[in-house]
């Protein structure tokens, strides 16, 4: 239990002896008066009960607090009662802290958080780095507060967009492969997909000019039948085309983990879609069977929700072929098959909210009680200062060269503030890549998931502010420290802390409370401005007390023991976010 929770606990004690009434919670917060006292306590809500003045009550209160252990003095403003909590129960946290500063207790129950699910028709982008970033966070977030968790991903390896890749490669690519090329996997075939597109537009502009009306231009395009033919093709298990299908897939997958390997994330299980979108279908029939989907005379199926406020949503089409809900629906009950989990989040992004909602609302219906556990985290586009991505036309920030390039301002920014001279030249890379790669995760992950957010590269490298580096920084002061005073940890008699210390404590035995928070609200943002909260609390104590040189054995022994629990909470709080740490900067 925290500092905050202890004195909620006790001052609801206090109001049932004095006042007897239950259950009522009084607002308490850090006091950030010129005032004196460590915690402001607001005592209107018990004017109208009462039929007090809020001042009167304060005394009231105040006077039987400090007749309590935990509280020495008091003083009463405008209503605010501020309490000055007795040093003891601070330095009794931080022991406690000391000795048990992480652990969770265990919750019994299996969560499972799909993100990335790629297409395999192009390589990942900016936009696949904020959901590959969220989903392995909140997955690490989840653990730490005492869950199983399962890392997931489905690929979507089928459908038209994949056949738009591998028409473009069998009519453009002249045999060529990643290895001729010299081009990552899920680049070279990316290449091919703009390929497609902008064969494709062409195609649409010479049918316009002939008098053909755009909509049926888009239609009657000699390409896109043919990218359709290829679907079918696929589906009836056409060895050609399932020959290329699988050569061009390899080649994509080998690029996706070179870049979840530098991006640091990985996954427990993966699932393709090129089966489970065979098991959907099994699911369409006995939706049928149950009347609870219908066909219509061209032999597609839909399921009527307009009683529930949304559309009828197509499940399968007249030519027999899935549609991504299709899909998505096998893949859910295959997923709770194969798996005793109690909860399935889906990491995508808001544009896809409706889907979502579709999709759980026709599982519900189809007769899976799991669908209640269902969660859908949607999360805010990422723009950049230059706007939108297409990735069509090939206007993406490629994930690839945008790690390439935090790498590189990385260096830049260490070499010109001299941040690690004297390391080898194989020690200065590796910093370079977790500092790089620390600010962009943390700009990334600092951002409520459901907000838009503007991602500047620039910004998201300086040492100083709300930043990854700043963060790393604070923790590579405090090995400095320790390294230079040779720590060993040993328990201290009683010290007079200051309001620095009591601060920096307060924030420490907060860690758990806020690890849970941001379990309950799938939010890694919380633990990014907590531990950025600490590190900046860490730098106002550093500065304004004296440490290695300090006469007082004990009181040194103290400041060294704090700075080592800080450290340890900073790196636990960077490891849920995927972030690394340095020795030095």
């Amino acid at each position: 239990m925290n500092i905050k929770d202890i004195i909620e606990e006790k001052l609801s004690e206090v109001i049932l002896n004095v006042y007897q009434l239950k259950d009522i919670k009084l607002e308490v917060q850090e006091n950030k008066t010129e005032f004196e006292g460590d915690f402001t306590i607001v005592t209107f809500p018990l004017v109208k009960q009462l039929k007090k003045n809020p001042e009167s009550i304060g005394v009231e209160l105040g006077e039987a607090l400090t007749e309590t252990d935990l509280f020495e003095s008091f003083n009463v403003v405008k209503g605010f009662l501020n309490v000055k909590v007795k040093n003891q129960l601070f330095v009794d946290n931080f022991r406690s802290v000391s000795k048990n500063f992480s652990t969770i207790e265990k919750k019994n129950a299996t969560v499972m958080v799909e993100y990335s699910s790629p297409n395999t028709n192009k390589p990942l982008h900016l936009g696949h780095i904020r959901n590959n970033l969220l989903g392995f966070s909140v997955a690490q977030i989840l653990k730490e507060a005492g869950y199983d968790v399962i890392k997931t991903q489905i690929i979507n390896d089928r459908g038209i967009h994949i056949c738009k890749s591998m028409l473009a490669w069998e009519k453009f690519g002249n045999g060529a492969t990643p290895e001729t090329t010299d081009t990552k996997g899920d680049k070279f075939v990316g290449n091919y997909y703009v390929e497609f597109d902008k064969n494709y537009k062409k195609e649409i502009a010479g049918l316009v000019e002939q008098g053909v009306g755009e909509e049926q231009a888009k239609k009657d395009a000699p390409v896109m039948k043919e990218a359709q033919k290829m679907l079918l093709d696929w589906e009836n298990g056409d060895e050609t085309v399932r020959a290329l299908w699988a050569e061009m897939n390899s080649w994509v997958y080998k690029g996706f983990n070179e870049t979840y390997k530098r991006l640091g994330v990985d996954f427990d299980q993966v699932q393709y879609e090129s089966n489970t979108y065979i098991l959907g279908k099994d699911l369409i029939q006995a939706g049928l069977d149950k009347g609870v989907l219908y066909q219509k005379e061209d032999g597609s199926v839909w399921c009527d929700l307009t009683d529930e406020g949304l559309d009828q949503k197509l499940l399968l089409r007249s030519d027999g072929t899935s549609v991504y809900m299709t899909q998505d629906l096998g893949t859910a009950v295959e997923r709770f098959k194969q798996n005793d989990i109690q909860k399935l989040i889906y990491t995508v992004g808001n544009e896809q909210d409706y889907h979502f909602q579709v999709l759980f609302k026709i599982l519900k219906r189809l007769g899976y009680e799991w669908a209640d556990q269902l969660f859908h985290l949607s999360y805010g586009m990422v723009e950049l200062p230059e706007g939108k991505m297409k990735s069509r036309e090939g206007t993406v920030v490629d994930a690839d060269d945008l790690m390439a390039e935090m790498h590189e301002t990385a260096k830049l920014k260490a070499i010109e503030q001299g941040k690690l001279e004297g390391l080898s030249e194989e020690a200065k890379v590796a910093s370079y890549e977790i500092i790089g790669m620390g600010a962009l995760k943390y700009f990334m992950l600092k951002v409520d998931p459901k907000k838009k957010m503007l991602f500047n590269p620039a910004e998201s490298i300086e040492f100083n502010g709300n930043t990854g580096p700043f963060i790393q920084y604070t923790y590579a002061r405090t090995q400095s420290l320790l390294a230079k005073a040779d720590y060993q940890y040993k328990e201290i008699s009683d010290v007079t802390l200051s309001q620095y210390e009591k601060e920096l404590i307060m924030l420490l035995t907060s860690y758990k409370t806020i690890v849970e928070r941001a379990a309950e609200a799938l939010s890694p943002a919380l633990i990014a401005n907590y531990v950025y909260d600490l590190a900046k609390s860490y730098n106002s104590f550093y500065q304004s007390n004296i440490i290695l040189k300090l006469e007082d054995d004990n009181l040194k022994q103290f400041r060294l023991n704090i700075s080592d629990i800080t450290a340890k909470t900073i790196k636990k709080s960077l490891e849920l976010l995927g972030i690394g740490t340095v020795n030095r900067m």
